[in-house]
C-alpha cells in the first residue's frame, strides 16, 4: 500500500467531515429544485457513493445531474464555518473561502467542485512549505527534537533514525528526555531494531551532559546523523528553556554550527492546540520544521494547514500510525486530495 492510499485511508475522520459537511452547504439552498436548471435534489444519504473518500466524485456523465449551488454570501459564510469546524483556524479559513470565492460569486457549483476548489487552494498554501529534511555534507549533523510529552516525538526519532539507516546513513540517538524512563526504553527498542545506538545516562541526569558525549560518540564513530530527544514539560516552561538552551551551549563547544536542525513534532489531535505550541517553541527553540503524527487519530487535519499559513515553517513529514512505513515525507497534493476527498485535476476555474 503506497503512502498516499494509508492517508487517504485514516483521514476519514477529517475527511468525512469536510465532505458531509459540504454536502449538506450544497443542499441547504433556498429554494434549490426551483428553476427549471435545477435537478430535484435527492436526500444527502441516496447521493453518496460507497467509501468514505471517493464517494462524491462526479463521473463524466453523471456531472450534469450533480446537484449545485448558487454561490452567494450565505454559502460562503456556511463554508468558512465549516473550515473553522475543521481546525483550519479562521484566518486561514477566511482566507481559503475568500479565494475560492474569488471571481465565482453567482455561479452554480456542486459538491465535487467545491471539493476540487478546496483541494486545489489547500495545496496552494502546503506547497511552500513542503520540504524534506535538509542533509548537509558537515558531520555530525546534529538534529535536536522537541516537543511537548505525549506528541510522539520518541517515537518520531526512532522512526527517521531507522530510515536514515536504512538509505546508508550511519545515526547516533542520544535518549535526552532522562526524567522519562518510558521515554528512554522506547527509544532503545527503536535503535535495537534499526541497528542504531542509543546512548543514555541514569533517569534525572543532566541532558547536556548526555548531548556532549553523544557528539563525541557521534564523532568518534564517525556518524552522518546525530538525533538527540529532549524533554516536553511545558508546564515548567523556565526550566524547559534552560535546559534546552543548556543542550545547545554545550554541543556547540563540540561544533559551534549545532544543531543544524531542530525539529518540532506536534501531535494532531490537539487540534489548534498545535499552534500555540509552536508559538512557545518559537521562542524556548530556534525551531527549523516541523512533523506532525497521529493525523489517523483525528478530524482535526486542517490544523495543518493553519500552521502552514500561520508560519510558514517548513513540514518534513506525517505521521499516520505506529509502524516505521507510517511517517513519510510530506505531500501537499496528497495531503489535500485525502483531507477533502476531491481530484485536484478538477480544479480548474
Amino acid at each position: 500500500m503506497s503512502f498516499f492510499q494509508k492517508l487517504k485511508s485514516r483521514l476519514t475522520r477529517t475527511s468525512s467531515k469536510l465532505e458531509e459537511g459540504l454536502e449538506a452547504i450544497v443542499a441547504e439552498a433556498p429554494g434549490a429544485g426551483d428553476e427549471a436548471t435545477a435537478a430535484p435534489a435527492p436526500a444527502a444519504s441516496a447521493q453518496k457513493k460507497p467509501g468514505l473518500i471517493g464517494r462524491l466524485f462526479a463521473r463524466e456523465g453523471d456531472a450534469a445531474a450533480a446537484p449545485r449551488r448558487e454561490l452567494d454570501d450565505a454559502m460562503l459564510e456556511s463554508l468558512e464555518e465549516l473550515l473553522i469546524a475543521s481546525d483550519m483556524g479562521v484566518e486561514t479559513a477566511l482566507r481559503v473561502s475568500a479565494n475560492i470565492a474569488e471571481g465565482r460569486m453567482g455561479r452554480r457549483i456542486s459538491v465535487p467542485e467545491l471539493q476540487d476548489l478546496l483541494a486545489a487552494e489547500i495545496a496552494r498554501i502546503m506547497e511552500p512549505v513542503a520540504r524534506p529534511l535538509p542533509l548537509y555534507p558537515k558531520t555530525p549533523q546534529v538534529v535536536l527534537v522537541v516537543g511537548v510529552n505525549g506528541s510522539g516525538k520518541t517515537t518520531t526519532i526512532g522512526k527517521l533514525a531507522s530510515q536514515f539507516r536504512a538509505a546508508g546513513k550511519s545515526v547516533v540517538i542520544a535518549a535526552g528526555d532522562t526524567f522519562r524512563a518510558a521515554a528512554v526504553e522506547q527509544l532503545k527498542v527503536w535503535g535495537e531494531r534499526a541497528g542504531v545506538p542509543v546512548l543514555t545516562a541514569p533517569e534525572g541526569s543532566d541532558p547536556a551532559s548526555l548531548a556532549f558525549d553523544a557528539m563525541k560518540r557521534a564523532e568518534a564513530d564517525g556518524a552522518d546523523l546525530l538525533m538527540i530527544d529532549t524533554a516536553g514539560r511545558l508546564q515548567n516552561r523556565a526550566d524547559l528553556m534552560e535546559e534546552l538552551a543548556k543542550i545547545v551551549r554545550v554541543i556547540r563547544k563540540v561544533d559551534e554550527t549545532a544543531p543544524h536542525n531542530t525539529l518540532l513534532v506536534l501531535d494532531a489531535t490537539t487540534g489548534q492546540n498545535a499552534l500555540s505550541q509552536v508559538e512557545t517553541f518559537r521562542k524556548i527553540a530556534d525551531v527549523s520544521g516541523l512533523v506532525m503524527t497521529k493525523l489517523d487519530g483525528t478530524a482535526r487535519g486542517g490544523v495543518l494547514v493553519a500552521l502552514a499559513d500561520r508560519f510558514g515553517l517548513p513540514i518534513h513529514a506525517i505521521g499516520v500510525g505506529e509502524q516505521i512505513d507510517d511517517l513519510a515525507p510530506f505531500d501537499p497534493e496528497d495531503f489535500a486530495r485525502a483531507l477533502v476527498g476531491g481530484d485536484l485535476g478538477g480544479a480548474a476555474g
